[in-house]
């Protein structure tokens, strides 16, 4: 892959740099010119300086351009070219959803473009058979149809391969779904064309002691297991914050802040936030609020459970994890997620989604001042 390299204060005359580490993403205007120099690209950290390479003309080609930029410890970022198209489609669905008609799309549209569909195992996706069964490659083009959760295995799936995901609504629009089912093949056009923007998500690094490593991309989760309690001993880089009794913790990326973290409590982070939040579970006396931990430090959780035991759950989903000493952290653009136009915080789709509502008296105030029919 070939890649360009630019000095970030050239850059600073055409784009907006953003404190927090995310991923510079071009989008380009609608301007033919623009498409044919340079098309979509990336923008990551690099150790270079070989401004001079792209010749004359780049400042008035970037200005064209509107651009959120990651915020490197160098002076230096690299810009990488367009994305390739998929090889083959490689399909997770939902268990139960109605997902006929966006199957339906989805098969012919393959069959016309010569590609083959598959459909590949994932952890908590579904045994409902819709394609033969395929081993996971590089080159395909992983499609979830179903919901948010039906996305995340989707995700797990696909990140040994680095594939891209496309999140298919069938039902409501949630956070990870790109296009509604009913808009699929459009979709699917403009992946193959390129005209797709790589969402980077970051995960949580889990290493427990004496134990295979994990990951997760919403939530670790330590929960009591039946009436007992369960104390959590919480250290951020080897310093204790608290010990806790209660149901558990919650330790949220900032994908995951928005779900269950959210429901106990937690704040929500936006899109890009280089963070993730450790939530205290119906901690039972003391004071423990949220804690929000910059990326790059390291959280221990050590775990004391009662008679009745504990258990950890990973996105949603119990793993078979006896440790009693956890070793967690922000792992940086761990799986892809293949979205449409710009990026965004998310504080957007969060009230769409009706997770962010506003007060009653506010909501009253504009029944009030709303103009009444004669």
């Amino acid at each position: 892959m070939a890649v360009r390299e630019l000095r970030i204060r050239a850059l600073r005359p055409a784009v907006r740099a953003l404190d927090r580490p995310e991923q510079l993403l071009l989008q380009p205007v609608p301007v033919p010119l623009v498409e044919q120099l340079i098309g979509r690209a990336e923008i990551r950290e690099r150790d270079a300086d070989v401004l001079d390479r792209l010749g004359e003309g780049v400042e008035e080609v970037l200005s064209r351009f509107r651009a959120r930029v990651r915020h490197p410890t160098e002076n230096r970022v690299t810009l990488v070219e367009t994305h390739k198209q998929p090889a083959r489609v490689a399909v997770v669905v939902h268990p139960t959803r109605e997902i006929a008609g966006a199957l339906e799309t989805l098969e012919r549209w393959a069959e016309e473009h010569g590609l083959d569909v598959v459909q590949i195992a994932a952890i908590g996706g579904s045994d409902r058979e819709v394609a033969r069964q395929g081993e996971l490659e590089p080159s395909d083009l992983v499609v979830a149809l179903g919901g948010d959760g039906t996305v995340l295995a989707a995700l797990r799936a696909a990140a040994p391969a680095n594939a891209p995901v496309l999140g298919v609504a069938c039902g409501s629009l949630g956070a990870l779904t790109a296009v509604h089912g009913d808009r699929l093949e459009p979709a699917l056009q403009r992946v193959l064309a390129g005209d797709w923007t790589a969402r980077r998500i970051p995960a949580i690094a889990i290493h427990p002691a004496d134990a295979q490593d994990e990951w997760a991309l919403n939530e670790f989760v330590v929960v009591r297991r039946g009436a007992g309690q369960v104390v959590v001993n919480l250290f951020v880089d080897d310093q204790l914050y608290v010990r806790l009794a209660g149901d558990g913790l919650i330790v949220a990326s900032p994908l995951g802040s928005s779900a269950y973290s959210m429901a106990a409590g937690g704040p929500v982070l936006a899109f890009g936030m280089p963070a993730f939040v450790c939530t205290p579970l119906a901690m039972h006396g003391g004071s423990a609020p949220p804690l929000v931990v910059p990326a790059g430090t390291d959280v221990r959780v050590e775990v004391h459970p009662s008679f009745a035991g504990f258990d950890i759950e990973i996105d949603g989903h119990r793993y078979p994890l006896e440790a009693l000493d956890y070793r967690l952290s922000l792992h940086d653009e761990k799986v892809t997620l293949v979205s449409f136009g710009e990026l965004g915080l998310g504080v957007g789709g969060l009230r769409e989604r009706g997770l962010i509502t506003d007060s009653p008296r506010v909501l009253a105030r504009d029944d009030r001042l709303r103009p009444t029919r004669p």
